[in-house]
C-alpha cells in the first residue's frame, strides 16, 4: 500500500476520532435537559439521543458538509493540512470536555482548518466567504435560540394556566422527550456533516476524488454512515461532565422550562442546517437553556454564563493556533517531523487516555439531580466558584 494512502487512512481514523469527541462533547446540548428534569435516567437518554443523531443520516443532504470541505482550498488540503486541524480541533475538545465547558466542536473544527490553512498558504488557502458564514453564525445562533426560548417560555405559561399543570408534570415530560428528539437529530444533522466535509476535502486535496465544475467536493457515501456511526457512538459514550454544567449549572430547570428550551435549540439548529451553515450546536442549546431560565424567573448562574461566553470567544483563535503550529511541525525536514509529531501525538494520546479513564461518569451526575426539581430554591454551587448562584 502507498504512503500517502496509508496517511490518509490514518487522517480519516483521526477526523472519526473528532467526530466521537463531538458526539460525548455535545451530547449535552440534547440530553441536559431531560436529565436535570428526571425526564429520563442518565443511560436512557444518551442511548436516545444516540439514536436521533444517526437517524439523521437517512434523512439529511450534504449542503453543511460542502461548506466545510471548501474552508481551505483543494490545492492546499492535503494531508498534512487537514491532520492539523483536526489535531486543533481534538486538543481543544478535550481540554474543554475535561473541564467540563460547553464550547463549539465546529467552531474548534472551523479554527483549526483556518490555522492549518493559514500556515500552508497564508490568505490565499482560505476561502474566506465560508468563513464569514460561520462567523456571523457565532453571533446570530445564540441571540435567535435565546429570544425563541425566551417567547416560548410565555407559550408554556399560559399553556399552564389553561391546563393548571405544574412544572413538572408528567405532560411536560413527555413534550421534553419529544423536543429532545428533535435536537438529538438536528445535532446530527448539522454535525455529523463536518467531519464528512473535511474527509472529503481531505480526498481532494491528496487527488483520491475530483472537485466538481461547481466547485462542490463529493461526499462518498461511506463517508457519510461511517461519520453518523462515531458521532452516534460517542453521543452513547456521554459526556457527563458537560451535561452537568448544561443541565444543574446555568439555571435552575424544570420540565416545562426544559421544552422552551428544546424549541429554542431546534428552531436555530434546523434552520441553519437547511442553510448549510455549520451552526454551534452548543451555543444553540446553551442559549436556550439562558433564555428559559431568564424567561421563567429562575435567573442565571453569572459566573457560569461568563466562563462559557469566554470560552466561546476562545475556541476558534485557540484551534487555529494549534493547527498552524502542529502543521509547522509536519514541515520539518523529514526525520525531525517525524519525531516532533510522534511525540506531540504521544504526549495528545496519553492526555485523552487518561481523561477518558477518569472522567465524570453517569452515576456522578445522577447523585446532583434534586429529587424534587420543582422545589429547588436555588443552583447548585460551581464545582469551582465559591458562591455562585442565581441572578435574576
Amino acid at each position: 500500500m502507498e504512503p500517502l494512502l496509508l496517511a490518509v487512512i490514518a487522517v480519516i481514523a483521526l477526523a472519526l476520532l473528532f467526530d466521537f469527541s463531538n458526539g460525548f462533547h455535545d451530547a449535552a446540548n440534547s440530553v441536559a435537559t431531560v436529565v436535570a428534569t428526571r425526564a429520563m435516567g442518565p443511560r436512557s437518554a444518551v442511548a436516545f439521543s444516540a439514536f436521533f443523531n444517526f437517524l439523521a443520516y437517512f434523512f439529511v443532504g450534504t449542503a453543511v458538509a460542502n461548506t466545510v470541505s471548501k474552508v481551505v482550498g483543494s490545492e492546499y488540503a492535503g494531508v498534512a493540512v487537514v491532520f492539523s486541524a483536526l489535531l486543533g480541533a481534538i486538543v481543544w475538545n478535550y481540554l474543554t470536555w475535561w473541564i467540563g465547558m460547553p464550547s463549539s466542536s465546529s467552531h474548534a473544527l472551523l479554527g483549526g482548518l483556518v490555522g492549518a490553512g493559514l500556515s500552508a498558504g497564508w490568505v490565499d488557502a482560505i476561502d474566506w466567504s465560508k468563513v464569514e458564514d460561520t462567523v456571523l453564525a457565532i453571533f446570530v445562533s445564540p441571540v435567535v435560540a435565546f429570544t425563541i426560548a425566551f417567547l416560548a417560555m410565555y407559550l408554556v405559561a399560559g399553556l399552564q394556566r389553561i391546563t393548571g399543570w405544574a412544572d413538572n408534570a408528567r405532560p411536560f415530560k413527555y413534550l421534553q422527550v419529544i423536543s429532545a428528539a428533535a435536537v438529538s437529530f438536528g445535532h446530527g444533522a448539522n454535525d455529523a456533516q463536518k467531519t464528512m466535509g473535511v474527509i472529503a476535502a481531505l480526498l481532494a486535496g491528496a487527488g483520491y476524488s475530483t472537485v466538481d465544475v461547481d466547485g462542490t467536493i463529493p461526499v462518498p457515501e461511506w463517508a457519510a454512515l461511517t461519520a453518523y456511526s462515531a458521532i452516534a457512538l460517542g453521543t452513547l459514550w456521554g459526556g457527563w461532565k458537560i451535561i452537568e454544567t448544561m443541565g444543574l449549572r446555568i439555571t435552575t430547570l424544570h420540565a416545562s422550562s426544559g421544552v422552551a428550551a428544546n424549541i429554542g435549540a431546534t428552531v436555530s439548529i434546523f434552520g441553519a442546517t437547511s442553510m448549510g451553515i455549520p451552526i454551534s450546536t452548543t451555543q444553540a442549546a446553551g442559549s436556550s437553556v439562558m433564555g428559559a431560565g431568564v424567561s421563567s424567573g429562575r435567573g442565571i448562574n453569572v459566573k457560569v454564563v461568563g466562563e462559557m461566553l469566554l470560552a466561546w470567544c476562545a475556541t476558534i483563535p485557540a484551534a487555529a493556533v494549534v493547527g498552524f503550529l502542529v502543521f509547522r511541525l509536519t514541515q520539518l525536514p523529514t526525520a525531525a517531523a517525524w519525531v516532533a509529531v510522534g511525540a506531540l501525538l504521544f504526549v495528545v494520546g496519553g492526555a485523552i487516555a487518561y481523561a477518558m479513564t477518569h472522567a465524570t461518569k453517569a452515576e456522578d451526575v445522577a447523585e446532583e439531580i434534586p429529587e424534587e426539581p420543582a422545589l429547588a430554591e436555588h443552583l447548585p454551587p460551581h464545582p469551582h466558584i465559591e458562591g455562585s448562584g442565581p441572578v435574576t
